[in-house]
């Protein structure tokens, strides 16, 4: 599942669920995009949804509300969603609004893989 934009460079199957691997600035013109490629992986149920944001380099509000819609579907049948590798940048979008209190947050993929 390849984003016509560029954020979603790669989908992994785990055990229970899958890893994606977002890169890139994930923003207005690309949020959408990156929300219909989530939402058709949602779609087969899977009990985790990890992903990875390492290479994510600028996320901004259309992004972030992307993962909360992401995060309101996965909890809403009690799956889980971990994001793991976040930047600076990122991470501190997340802590301003305190959303690193909301969503599990973890450094890395094997991490995640634990979470």
């Amino acid at each position: 599942m390849a984003d016509t934009e560029g954020n979603l460079q790669g989908t992994q199957t785990l055990d229970d669920g899958f890893l994606v691997q977002l890169s890139g600035e994930i923003d207005l013109t690309r949020s959408p995009a990156l929300r219909a490629d989530l939402m058709k992986l949602l779609s087969s149920s899977p009990k985790r949804l990890v992903v990875d944001l390492t290479q994510v380099e600028l996320m901004d509000s259309s992004g972030v509300a992307t993962l909360i819609e992401v995060l309101q579907v996965q909890r809403k049948d009690g799956r889980k969603l971990v994001l793991c590798g976040l930047q600076d940048k990122v991470r501190s979008v997340f802590e301003i609004t305190r959303l690193n209190e909301v969503f599990v947050i973890v450094d890395d993929r094997s991490a995640a893989q634990q979470a």
